[in-house]
């Protein structure tokens, strides 16, 4: 009975810690940053929304598809400027819709390429926007 129990303490400290640490990270983090962890977001969400799907986690599994559109509508694509940003913030907005559809036809269907899918379209946007991120921090 007390092991349960302190299992689940430990398991609770971790998850206040964890959410702490989240929120500390983005409370001192630039904008540059701030982008950069919605893009690493993205990429664990659809991990974990993976790994839920194999083994038919049903709740984790939605869960961690609704953050990942969370990420993509709330966090990447609402913040384009599309006046400033021309074609390229038109396309990123495009690309982002896509990959919308495509979480939630992932989701629907348990379709794992679907999922897969996503996860190489952003990719390189990740990677590009991390490399580019010594230039951020001097231009600030």
């Amino acid at each position: 009975m007390f092991a349960n129990a302190a299992a689940t303490s430990t398991h609770s400290h971790a998850v206040a810690y964890r959410q702490v640490g989240v929120e500390t990270g983005v409370a001192a983090a630039s904008s540059h940053q701030l982008v950069q962890m919605l893009f690493d977001g993205f990429d664990d969400a659809l991990a974990q929304a993976l790994g839920a799907m194999r083994v038919g986690h049903i709740e984790a599994k939605c869960k961690a598809f609704g953050r990942a559109v969370r990420i993509i509508e709330e966090g990447l694509s609402a913040n384009l400027d599309l006046s400033a940003g021309g074609s390229l913030a038109a396309d990123l907005r495009d690309l982002y819709r896509y990959v919308g559809v495509r979480l939630l036809h992932a989701n629907l269907h348990n379709d794992a390429a679907a999922l897969d899918e996503c996860r190489r379209l952003v990719r390189p946007l990740r990677d590009a926007w991390a490399s580019i991120a010594p230039g951020a921090s001097r231009a600030a």
